[in-house]
């Protein structure tokens, strides 16, 4: 069975950058497009980009495009979030999922959840 993990998470200040990484064990992530998520309180969960499983495709929420950049190495099993300019509105919990298949952008087309990291942005 899948299982992720999310890390990379921290405090950072408007204006600064922070790299999430997703590592997959218990199978081969080349297998999976990856989906990021997150969750700020109070909020519904929302998609912020996504990777097939060759990195030749990818896909990202309208509030990130030019500021966050998603990649992958299949061969570490990992896939990455870098975020750049981070925003206030940025400061969420930030998941990474799995699903067979191309990108998608609901939650609920992933079979695989890891356990969340969190992103704070604040001066």
């Amino acid at each position: 069975q899948l299982q992720l993990v999310e890390s990379g998470g921290g405090l950072v200040q408007p204006g600064g950058s922070l790299s999430l990484s997703c590592s997959a064990s218990g199978s081969a992530l080349d297998s999976w497009a990856i989906g990021w998520f997150r969750q700020a309180p109070g909020k519904e969960r929302e998609f912020v980009a996504g990777i097939n499983w060759s990195g030749g495709s990818t896909e990202y929420a309208d509030f990130v495009k030019g500021r966050f950049r998603v990649s992958r190495d299949n061969a570490k099993n990992t896939v990455d979030l870098q975020m750049n300019r981070l925003k206030p509105e940025d400061t969420a919990n930030y998941y990474c999922a799995a699903r067979t298949g191309p990108i998608r952008i609901g939650g609920n087309a992933y079979e695989y959840w890891g356990q969340g990291t969190q992103v704070t942005v604040a001066s």
